[in-house]
């Protein structure tokens, strides 16, 4: 059984550990491992510390014990200027890969959406990371636009 539910600080120990998960899936040659999870930890430091007003940290548990996270944010459509949701984050625990709570993850990232009234939710997935990439298209997302990257 998992349920979704608002992060709370006993959680941030939890969803830092889980989140260093992001240097094992498919960060381009530019950028290291340390330096992706310690992107990733920095942004979800200032959530836990107060500083992102807005945003929305939630928990997947499965059998009672946290299985992974989604973080949430307010984004403005570059070509529309309508806000819509972001999903900044989002990972599962090493034992609960496969076992239902990315997915419920995702559907209650929809619902975070629908209930602040916004018709569309976007991510950020690395090029090389093609099992989240087959996982969002399997949930009905679509690749937008591609951002390309020259180191100089």
């Amino acid at each position: 059984m998992i349920t979704i539910r608002a992060a709370a600080a006993a959680d941030r120990d939890f969803v830092v550990e889980t989140a260093r998960r992001f240097a094992a899936f498919g960060p381009p040659p530019w950028r290291t491992p340390q330096e992706v999870v310690a992107g990733e930890v920095r942004c979800l430091d200032d959530f836990f510390d107060g500083g992102m007003q807005g945003s929305t940290l939630l928990i997947a548990d499965q059998d009672g014990r946290p299985a992974g996270f989604a973080f949430l944010e307010h984004h403005t459509d570059y070509f529309t200027a309508e806000r819509h949701g972001h999903l900044g984050m989002i990972a599962v625990s090493e034992p609960a890969e496969g076992r239902g709570a990315g997915a419920a993850l995702l559907r209650a990232a929809e619902e975070w959406c629908r209930a602040q009234g916004y018709a569309t939710l976007t991510l950020n997935v690395f090029e090389g990371n093609a099992r989240a990439r087959r996982a969002y298209e399997r949930a009905g997302f679509q690749v937008e636009t591609l951002r390309y990257v020259k180191a100089l």
